[in-house]
Order: structure tokens, then C-alpha cells, then sequence
């Protein structure tokens, strides 16, 4: 079986997402990208394993997860890539549309004018020095298609992946409290969660855990900040917001000026 059961459960219980934990900008996605197929799966728990024994809270080398991760694409540019590393921070690399927006803000949060993106993409993004962490609330790997792929796998450990449902509420403790205790123990200067399907679990399990967190409810500005809860742990902003820093379809109308947001979020603090 390519997705072995050991490794699966491994990374579901350590896998957090790229970069440094004292980092001072985390953005907090719901979930893992990719997963389209088993391979790509496979590749990602194998390389985790391998790479993070110790058995904590791990965030990773997103470039040299990347360099493990084999590339399954169509079309005329597909033989420029040879993995996944290539594909976002090779010299050909095409440019991922919802990071573009996190480096504006995280640019326009810590005061400083927006870089030529790919660039930036390609060189500094979520390195483990870098400003940014990448941390996902859960961590399976899904694909846009928001299709659930691990409801076929037979694993009796790991039974509860069978329904995404489950799988959430099976692991959202565990995952949100560490997070909440990273928060607390590394003091970024500011956490955005974003494309959030759980926004009152989550204050819930804040407020619970922080009693002097209060939210705010900032309503959008259309195309130019999208609504959002925010409060103050111990210094550090916390954001929530439903949106997601990219395009629906393709459509400008959908967005939101994610630099403005962060000049904005820097103005606030």
C-alpha cells in the first residue's frame, strides 16, 4: 500500500505546516493542500518521518519537503518541473495565487513595500528564517476539489479519517491547544487564520483557554478587507476570517487588497 498506516497516523499527530515556529507572522490555513493523489500523499508523510523523528509539533522545510513530492501535471509546461520543489521555487516556477496575497501582507503588516512576488516566492517565502510560518489547522492533505480521498483507505487505527467530519472532530482539540500553546510560548506579533469553516469553535476554544481574549467584529470592505474577528493574546493579534487570500474562479471581485490588510492590522496594533 503506498499510504502506510505508521506513517499516516505520524503525520496527523505532528505534521503543523512550514517554516519556524518564531517566526513573528503565522498564517493558520484550515487544512493541507495537495493530496490530489495517493502518491503525492505518500510522498509528503514519507519525507516527514524520515526528516522529523522526534515525535513534537514539527513544522518543515516546505523546499526540501518539496523536492520529495513527484509532480503529476498536464500541459506544455509540464516536462519543466520535476517535482514540486520546481514547480513552486525553481527557476521556471509558476506562481502560487494565494501566497502572492500572504507575502503582501505579511510585507504591508511588517512596513515594508511589496517585492517582485514570484521572486520572493521563490527565494524567501516560509523558510524556516524567513517571517512567515505556514501552519495548517488540520493536516491531512486536500485537493481544491474539496473531494475527500481517505474515506477508501482501510486502517483501523485511523478509522475516523474515513468521514472528513469525524476526522475534525476527532483532532480539534488537540490540534487547536497546541497551537493556543505555541502562541503563548513563541509571541508572534500577529496570527491570521483564514478560510476558517469554524469560526465559533474556534473563539470558543480561545476565550477558553484565554479569558481576557475579547473579539471584535470587523465587517468587510468589498475588494479591500475582507471580514474578519480579531482579538489580543498576550500582545499578539489574532485574526479569523472565512475568506481565503485568493480568487474564486478567477474573479477580481472576490478578493480583497491583502497588503492594505496588513498595513491596516500593523496601524491597529
Amino acid at each position: 500500500m503506498l499510504i502506510q498506516e505508521e506513517k499516516l497516523k505520524y503525520w496527523i499527530e505532528n505534521f503543523y505546516g512550514y517554516g519556524s515556529w518564531s517566526a513573528p507572522i503565522w498564517f493558520i490555513a484550515f487544512e493541507e493542500g495537495g493530496g490530489d493523489t495517493p502518491e503525492d500523499v505518500a510522498d509528503r508523510i514519507n519525507y516527514f518521518q524520515h526528516n522529523h523523528a522526534v515525535a513534537e509539533p514539527s513544522l518543515c522545510d516546505i523546499r526540501e519537503m518539496y523536492k520529495s513530492i513527484r509532480l503529476q501535471i498536464d500541459g506544455p509546461k509540464a516536462n519543466l518541473f520535476r517535482d514540486r520543489y520546481d514547480y513552486r521555487f525553481g527557476e521556471n516556477a509558476i506562481q502560487h495565487g494565494l501566497w502572492k496575497n500572504l507575502i503582501a501582507f505579511a510585507h504591508g503588516f511588517s512596513g515594508e513595500s511589496v517585492p517582485d512576488l514570484l521572486s520572493y516566492q521563490q527565494e524567501h517565502f516560509a523558510l524556516p528564517t524567513s517571517k512567515e510560518a505556514l501552519i495548517n489547522l488540520y493536516p491531512l492533505p486536500s485537493p481544491h476539489n474539496h473531494a475527500w480521498y481517505y474515506s477508501w483507505l482501510d486502517l483501523p487505527e485511523l478509522s475516523f479519517i474515513k468521514s472528513r467530519e469525524v476526522y475534525q472532530q476527532t483532532i480539534f482539540k488537540k490540534r487547536i491547544e497546541t497551537i493556543l500553546t505555541n502562541i503563548n510560548h513563541y509571541k508572534p506579533r500577529i496570527v491570521v487564520m483564514y478560510g476558517m469553516q469554524n469560526i465559533n469553535l474556534l473563539k470558543e476554544a480561545i476565550v477558553g483557554r484565554f479569558t481576557n481574549a475579547t473579539f471584535r467584529l470587523v465587517k468587510a470592505q468589498p475588494r479591500v478587507v475582507p471580514q474578519h474577528h480579531i482579538t489580543s493574546i498576550n500582545n499578539c493579534s489574532l485574526v479569523i476570517t472565512s475568506q481565503v487570500p485568493a480568487l474564486k474562479h478567477g474573479r477580481i471581485e472576490t478578493g480583497f487588497d491583502w497588503n492594505f490588510f496588513g498595513e491596516k492590522m500593523r496601524a491597529s496594533i
